[in-house]
Order: C-alpha cells, then sequence, then structure tokens
C-alpha cells in the first residue's frame, strides 16, 4: 500500500511538473528588454530618393488592376487600384542608380479631390540598408506641392520603424501620366 502511495505521488508530481514546464514554454506574451532583442540606441534616419511611376504602355511598372463601374465617369477616378513595382532611384533621371523598389499599391480613394490611399513598402538594395524595408500606409494628396504619409513599419535594419515620408513631384508627362517623385523620408529605428 505504502509502495502504491509512493507510486501515486511520483507520477502526480512528474505529472504537474510537466505541465507547468508545457504550460510555461507556451505563454501568449511576456515582456521584453530592447536590448534582449539586440535593440540598442535609437536612431533617426534621413533617407532622400526619387521614386518613378511609369503607367506608360512601353514598360509600366504601375498597372490598373481593378476599377469601379463608375471609374471612369468620376472626376478622380475615384474607385481604381493600381499596383506598383517602381525603381527607387538617387537622382530624377530614370538612369540614376536604383536604390530600391516601392511595392504595393494606391488607390484612388476621394470623391472630391484627388486623394490616395497609399498602401506600400520600400524595399532597399543598396549598401547597408539592402534586404531592408520600410512600409508606408496614408494619403497621398496628389496635387498638393507637398504631401506627408506615415512610416507605419519596417524590417532588419528598420525594426520597429516609425517616422513619415514627404512627397513632392519632380516632372509629370502630361502625354503618358509617367511621374517622377521626390521623396524625404525621416525615420526612428534601432
Amino acid at each position: 500500500m505504502a509502495l502504491c502511495i509512493s507510486k501515486f505521488v511520483i507520477f502526480s508530481l512528474l505529472f504537474t511538473s510537466t505541465i507547468l514546464d508545457s504550460a510555461s514554454s507556451r505563454t501568449f506574451a511576456r515582456s521584453l528588454f530592447p536590448q534582449e532583442l539586440g535593440l540598442n540606441k535609437e536612431k533617426l534616419s534621413h533617407l532622400h530618393f526619387y521614386l518613378h511611376d511609369v503607367v506608360s504602355e512601353r514598360n509600366p511598372t504601375a498597372v490598373l488592376v481593378a476599377e469601379a463601374k463608375t471609374t471612369n465617369t468620376s472626376a478622380t477616378g475615384f474607385g481604381a487600384i493600381v499596383v506598383i513595382d517602381d525603381p527607387l532611384t538617387e537622382g530624377p533621371e530614370a538612369s540614376s542608380k536604383i536604390v530600391g523598389r516601392a511595392q504595393g499599391l494606391y488607390s484612388s480613394a476621394s470623391l472630391n479631390e484627388a486623394g490616395l490611399l497609399m498602401v506600400q513598402n520600400y524595399v532597399f538594395t543598396e549598401g547597408k540598408y539592402n534586404g531592408s524595408t520600410l512600409s508606408v500606409l496614408g494619403r497621398n494628396a496628389v496635387f498638393s506641392s507637398m504631401r506627408e504619409m506615415p512610416i507605419v513599419g519596417g524590417s532588419r535594419l528598420f525594426r520597429f520603424a516609425r517616422g513619415y515620408a514627404q512627397a513632392r513631384t519632380h516632372t509629370v508627362n502630361p502625354h503618358t501620366g509617367d511621374a517622377v517623385v521626390e521623396y524625404n523620408v525621416y525615420v526612428f529605428h534601432y
């Protein structure tokens, strides 16, 4: 009888210990110190580049993928959705060095003025930023001389990024609709 009780006690202790160990290894959330993830001092970076939005037929980097029944009769193109893979360059010339790509989409989201919803990632391919991204989610009032959109996140060197992107139209081809947009991006990151 004593042997049975001691086996039961040992089994109970082992079973309880196993449950507690597996429960603690499956913790949903816990607090961390930034240093535990290798995050040191937060930095503020300024990036300057030009985005080339090519909608013309020969080599488009921006393609209309959806529109509403009323898009063509809307003064603002309301309801149009365009997917982009636009080059980002050091200078405004198309032949300038490519430093990354803007990948995502923009949609005409305003009935009364040209206002785009921008959902895009800046995917950098140059220097120490190669493989790092910044994510933009915001409104772009395209006919304003200076537009500001929020940076809502990033990856690799831009983990935990937050900041803003200022856009200024550099040139627009009135015949094709191709545009070059200058960007100044200010971002906090680790």
